[in-house]
């Protein structure tokens, strides 16, 4: 059973990305969003091997991350803010990824990096937020 709501919730943020995708108003600070070429390439597994660029999900809700298992090197991630609160997804590092999100459903986008390794993040707005990406 929650393997299918898991499912059910990357579709939802799979559909939602394509809809805004389409939006041509601006609305403030975000992540650059993925080329429009890369839509169709929708992987919920993040497996990514199937030789396309995969998306793969995180959610914000409640000050905490909901974030994939695994992302393939390279793939899409998209972030959805389910908090009020406007919140980032930026890497330790400070240069592997940082992606701003918008509160109330807002959506963002980037790059996982390329070369396989964890990664951990934290929202910038909210110092005890913290997460881990792991790209393989």
């Amino acid at each position: 059973m929650r393997q299918i709501s898991k499912r059910a919730t990357y579709a939802a943020a799979a559909a939602a990305v394509l809809l805004l995708a389409g939006c041509s108003s601006g609305g403030g600070a975000a992540a650059p969003a993925a080329p429009a070429s890369q839509a169709p390439s929708v992987s919920t597994g993040g497996s990514g091997q199937s030789g396309q660029a995969a998306v793969d999900a995180i959610t914000i809700k409640d000050f905490g991350y909901q974030a994939p298992t695994s992302v393939a090197p390279g793939s899409t991630v998209t972030v959805t803010n389910m908090d009020p609160q406007s919140h980032t997804v930026t890497s330790d590092d400070g240069s592997s990824f940082d992606a701003v999100v918008a509160g109330d459903g807002g959506t963002a986008t980037f790059k996982a990096p390329t070369k396989p390794g964890t990664y951990k993040y934290h929202c910038t707005y909210h110092g005890n937020m913290h997460g881990t990406l792991v790209v393989k």
